[in-house]
């Protein structure tokens, strides 16, 4: 197995779920929450306290796997921090190296979540997981990881750069799931590229990216880029080109189950694919774990509590080399 370090945000997810007061309703195009009136009170049906944060959720998909993994991170000193330590405690998880924010609560999100559907609105404040600028490079020299798994650092390229640079000169291999806040940089996103190893993104990030309105035409770029590169394509699936064993796939949906909560979907993907991938799984294989592991989270309330742990049977899916 493998020391995975997880680079990213520390979240506790308050839920409030509800079937009647929190049904979306349809405007135009848009989906909004349409039965809260302004200035009146509601009463919801269920309320559950979760963990979350890319760096959180990839850090458990790895335990889980068997994996060393560590997370670096910031939280507060409250209630908050101390159930995500808790989380992390419980998962076997390394929580040595996070860092506590002096002045900052714990990053907190509050999931309106309708129970029927599983539709979601997000209203998140960052807290302590706003700035990753205190970040060291040396602690990689104590760590010394195989894998960095990098989610976004709210557009802090300067940090990204720096352990990049030093994973690379230290022979860490990285996978990064880029957020829009780096998105927005595509110069300096495009020069951290030389880097990675494995990159996730969607349709729509890849296209922010490199020019192109296919699939498979913004993998071909991508990999000219980065000799993995993952993209997700929602319900459709997705591509994904290794450029070292020479394999593109076009892969479908795991299974088509009932969503009750697409929170923490993406991170169950990306680090499903490198729990096994790292474990010594083919490509092929991880990516249909990958998409198992996506499937499993989306069928249960909460980021991380339908990860898999890789022990699973898993049944066949569509996926097609190219």
């Amino acid at each position: 197995m493998a020391r995975i370090l997880s680079l990213g945000s520390a979240l506790q997810d308050v839920y409030l779920i509800d079937r009647e007061d929190l049904e979306s309703t349809t405007i135009g195009e848009e989906a909004i929450f349409g039965k809260i009136l302004v200035g009146t009170k509601v009463d919801i049906d269920r309320l559950s306290y979760e963990v979350g944060g890319g760096g959180i959720n990839s850090a458990i998909s790895f335990a889980r796997h068997g994996h060393e993994a560590i997370f670096m991170g910031n939280i507060g000193h409250d209630p908050a921090g101390e159930a995500i330590l808790r989380v992390l405690d419980r998962e076997g998880i390394d929580s040595s190296f996070i860092n506590f924010i002096s002045g900052k609560t714990t990053g907190t999100s509050i999931v309106l979540l309708d129970s029927k559907n599983g539709e979601r609105t997000i209203l998140t404040y960052r807290g302590a997981s706003e700035k990753f600028d205190n970040f060291t490079t040396d602690k990689l020299d104590i760590i010394q990881p195989d894998w960095m798994y990098v989610t976004t650092l709210r557009g802090d390229m300067e940090t990204l750069s720096l352990f990049f640079k030093k994973a690379h000169e230290n022979g860490i291999k990285i996978m990064f799931n880029p957020g829009k806040k780096e998105l927005e940089q595509k110069k300096e996103l495009v020069g951290l590229l030389k880097y990675v190893d494995v990159l996730l993104v969607n349709k729509t990030e890849a296209s922010e990216i490199v020019p192109g309105v296919l699939l498979v035409e913004l993998l071909y770029h991508l990999n000219g880029y980065v000799p993995i590169t993952i993209i997700t394509d929602g319900p459709m699936g997705g591509v994904a080109g290794n450029r070292a064993s020479d394999e593109i796939y076009r892969f479908g949906i795991y299974e088509d189950v009932k969503i009750r909560d697409a929170t923490g979907a993406g991170d169950a993907f990306g680090s499903g694919f490198l729990a096994a991938f790292a474990s010594g799984k083919s490509f092929r294989r991880s990516l249909v774990f990958a998409s198992a592991n996506s499937t499993a989270v989306v069928g249960k309330i909460g980021a991380n509590r339908g990860i898999m742990s890789g022990l699973e049977e898993l049944h066949p899916m569509i996926i097609q080399k190219i």
